[in-house]
């Protein structure tokens, strides 16, 4: 099994997003009207190359966010809150082609949420198996969607996911979870937070944890800070998710690969060269 690193462009948003600010509604009012920008974020997808076939985490975002309109002018979030930069041959469809893959022979794609950064790519995969919450893909749709932050009406026409209910055995400090593969090595976990039907995505890869953290938080330190970030409406939900996390990743051996990490992919690089080696990897 082998897990890579697809950058599908990068994105800017308010400092206040990344390290929430506030209570209640003032949160998302405070992170709106930060004057500051972090520096452009990676955009990460994933690829598992799995006995059981290709597995795609997030499918990163659309070059199409450059022609105006896509963005829906009258939401405040994006009009002011992120700013996305995205070349046609970033998208994950011609990178997997670059990888010598196609999208065409991918069996699932797994979205931790169903934001438009984690979701814009979905058009490169018409044949593939959509694995996304039904509590997400509930409060992603529709009209009350759009008024939540989601695109629904940029979603492919042919889209019909497979809701998943995280309704499972535990799994760690995780109450339930729920297997993707029959070898029971890639499971997906409970981390609401960001959003309400926010999952994540643990790898088992030989003796360590290869967690794909989605929106989890937007870094490694931030997760073990426990911070919730800027645009969640419920911190509390958050932070708990980030408590169950700190104590996984406390638990075992863990890369910890949260999509708007800079240093995600370093650390997924030190895997794929500690495997060669018998030394434990520590999480970071």
């Amino acid at each position: 099994m082998r897990i890579h690193a697809i950058q599908t462009g990068t994105v800017a948003v308010r400092t206040r997003q990344r390290h929430g600010q506030g209570r209640g509604p003032t949160r998302l009012v405070n992170t709106l009207l930060d004057r500051d920008w972090t520096e452009p974020l990676p955009i990460h997808a994933w690829l598992i190359e799995h006995d059981e076939g290709l597995i795609v985490v997030d499918t990163g975002e659309t070059a199409r966010t450059a022609q105006r309109g896509y963005f829906p002018a009258w939401h405040p979030y994006f009009r002011l809150g992120v700013r996305t930069w995205v070349e046609p041959e970033q998208e994950i469809g011609p990178q997997l082609e670059r990888l010598g893959f196609s999208p065409r022979d991918v069996r699932w794609v797994i979205l931790t949420h169903l934001h438009t950064d984690h979701a814009g790519g979905l058009h490169h995969f018409p044949d593939s198996d959509v694995l996304v919450t039904r509590t997400e893909l509930e409060l992603a749709s529709g009209t009350m969607g759009k008024l939540r932050g989601y695109l629904p009406h940029r979603w492919p026409g042919w889209l019909r996911p497979t809701p998943i209910d995280l309704d499972g055995e535990p799994f760690g400090p995780f109450s339930a979870s729920r297997p993707v593969t029959a070898a029971g090595d890639i499971t997906l976990l409970p981390t609401p937070g960001h959003t309400a039907g926010h999952m994540s995505v643990a790898v088992r890869a030989d003796d360590r944890l290869v967690l794909l953290a989605g929106d989890a938080s937007y870094t490694q330190s931030l997760m073990r800070e426990g911070v919730a970030d800027g645009v969640t409406n419920d911190p509390a939900t958050a932070r708990d998710t980030l408590e169950r996390l700190q104590r996984l990743t406390q638990a075992e051996p863990t890369i910890y690969l949260p999509s708007h990490d800079p240093d995600a992919a370093r650390r997924l690089r030190a895997l794929e060269s500690a495997q060669a080696e018998p030394a434990p990897v520590s999480q970071g």
